[in-house]
């Protein structure tokens, strides 16, 4: 009786939810106290994927649960990104009947690192992705090993993991595994000798606490790695990026399939990787792949471009407390090699929690903006000050940064003289506060 209550009451609640723009884990939280075992009574698709990740996991799904319907499938998945168990609930329940049967071919869901295994305790996933581990949220997650910790016994043994080759830490999770399936980006033009950024996780090996040595790396610690202690390295990889040019904006997978990119990121190339490897593994074409991810825009808003004034812009959603999203996005402005002016935005430090905290600043390598290119930083939002701190220690002159502390009056700066290329650099909680006070491209 407990089971098509839990299901109906999970429903309502979706339903009146989205009507005043709420509803995503709430529903699925009232579901869970009704019937706490809800998740272990429904009869799921026999393909259920998870993504995992400190960064990409939504635009990950996003590409797969596109890959999959444009080769026909029928996929549910948590498009509000609500990743822990309450949201996972609210995403299956609404779409099970009230007997517990979900219809669709894929369960796909984007699952919070820290609390996957509690979602997954009544249910296994078929396939688990996980796109890295590295330095997130440090008042919420701490050392990137404590969430390595966390996620590890969501990791069933009859689940097939889908690993990054090239980060040392969440490459640990296939450990002593035969259902692995590797991934990653072998050396190219983007390559250095070492890792690069203010610090160096990638130092000493996450297994042994041997030294680190790298053949090349692609960006921060992520890379060809090897412990010079234990032996352990990189995997040879069943899926590789082996070309990459980020100035034409074009990667080829396995050295035949071509795909243009519409974001040319190191890191968006990770995603697009991570997607292109578990559709494959599901029986998806390279060129049904391939043709959706050329194609694709992703939804989740993290690129926007907008008008102010005679300047064309481009905002790039750097999560907050996280400092290799920033590093990822500097360097996309670096290598564009377009004269520019530059905003960095801290408003709110995180839209889900109150925190004042702001050491993962440090983190950031800015000094990536001491570049001929970049002709103007301006640092504004409640923090701004956190910021001017922060680069007055870094390599740029004083004379090419300056302090404009509110948002409209950062826009108004803008607006008022110049014509050059503009980068925002902030996060979900603050992007909105600056995108109203533009125009949107055509």
């Amino acid at each position: 009786m407990r089971k098509p209550l839990a299901i109906l009451a999970c429903k309502l609640g979706y339903f009146f939810g989205k009507l005043v723009g709420k509803g995503s884990s709430l529903p699925g939280k009232l579901a869970l106290r009704i019937c706490p075992d809800i998740l272990g009574q429904i009869r799921l698709p026999s393909t259920v994927i998870a993504v995992s990740g400190s960064n990409g996991k939504t635009s990950t799904v996003e590409m797969i649960a596109a890959i999959l319907r444009a080769d026909g499938r029928k996929v549910i998945y948590n498009k509000e990104g609500s990743n822990q168990i309450e949201g996972v609930a609210t995403m299956i329940l609404t779409h099970a009947s009230l007997s517990g049967n979900v219809r669709a071919d894929v369960l796909l869901m984007e699952s919070d690192e820290r609390y996957a295994a509690r979602t997954f305790q009544f249910f296994r996933p078929t396939h688990f992705v996980i796109t890295n581990l590295y330095r997130d949220q440090l008042t919420r997650n701490g050392h990137p090993e404590s969430v390595y910790d966390a996620l590890r016994p969501a990791l069933a043994p009859e689940t097939e993991l889908l690993l990054n080759a090239d980060d040392p830490l969440s490459s640990c999770f296939g450990q002593d595994r035969q259902n692995v399936t590797w991934f990653g980006l072998d050396r190219c033009g983007i390559s250095v000798p070492s890792p690069t950024g203010v610090y160096h996780d990638g130092a000493y090996c996450p297994v042994c606490g041997g030294r680190m040595e790298y053949a090349y790396a692609h960006y921060n610690h992520i890379g060809a790695w090897r412990c010079t202690a234990c032996g352990r390295e990189r995997p040879r990889t069943q899926y590789a990026v082996t070309a990459l040019d980020l100035q034409t904006g074009v990667l080829t997978i396995d050295d035949t399939v071509k795909v243009k990119l519409a974001f040319r990121s190191i890191y968006n190339v990770y995603n697009i990787l991570a997607a292109y490897a578990i559709c494959r593994r599901c029986g998806v074409s390279s060129a049904t792949a391939a043709g959706v991810i050329e194609n694709y825009v992703l939804k989740n808003g993290r690129m926007r471009t907008f008008r102010l004034g005679d300047h064309h812009g481009t905002l790039l959603t750097s999560k907050h407390e996280n400092s290799i999203a920033y590093d990822t996005n500097l360097r996309y402005v670096q290598d564009h090699g377009k004269d520019c002016v530059v905003v960095v935005i801290v408003d709110a430090v995180s839209r889900k929690y109150f925190t004042s905290e702001t050491s993962w600043l440090w983190d950031i390598d800015f000094d990536r903006l001491n570049s001929p290119n970049v002709k103007r930083v301006i640092l504004s939002g409640r923090y701004c000050n956190d910021l001017a701190e922060r680069f007055a220690y870094s390599a740029l002159p004083a004379e090419k940064w300056e302090v404009v502390e509110t948002i409209p009056a950062a826009a108004g700066t803008l607006k008022a003289s110049g014509s050059e290329e503009i980068y925002v650099l902030t996060c979900f909680s603050d992007r909105d506060k600056f995108l109203t006070l533009t125009e949107r491209e055509a």
